[in-house]
């Protein structure tokens, strides 16, 4: 695959697990579903929490379909998600400790954050060349 390639391959791998995490965040109920979360019951405090992050997941989604736009010009954005995915897996890692959360439930998640981080890191690592001809 061309470096080009991987670079497509992860600005929308990234952009559709952002969305379906917007959506799961916008609906608290679709959430708690998602993480076998029993009697999840949100309150105001936490609906509003939760869709201050769905509108900024929203806009990552669309930051990285503009990357896509310019996959060599814009593949700075890829090490900067990655910053972002540390931070989720992180809140992921509080929600496990504070008792919201089973690991188990959060496991699938932390797989497909590593998944992103590992191809995020090899498609910006593998353009290196590509870019510098550009």
């Amino acid at each position: 695959m061309t470096p080009i390639r991987w670079l497509r391959v992860s600005y929308w791998t990234g952009a559709i697990a952002d969305a379906l995490a917007a959506v799961a965040m916008w609906f608290p109920e679709a959430g708690g579903a998602l993480y076998r979360m029993e009697g999840f019951e949100p309150g105001a405090d936490y609906r509003y929490a939760m869709r201050l992050g769905a509108s900024l997941m929203f806009g990552w989604t669309v930051l990285l379909v503009w990357a896509d736009r310019k996959p060599l010009e814009r593949r700075g954005v890829l090490p900067i998600t990655v910053l972002v995915i540390l931070g989720l897996a992180s809140a992921g890692a509080y929600a496990v400790r504070s008792g919201l959360i089973d690991a188990p439930s959060m496991a699938p998640t932390w797989i497909l954050q590593s998944i992103l981080v590992v191809l995020f890191l090899y498609g910006y690592a593998r353009s290196r060349g590509a870019a510098a001809e550009v």
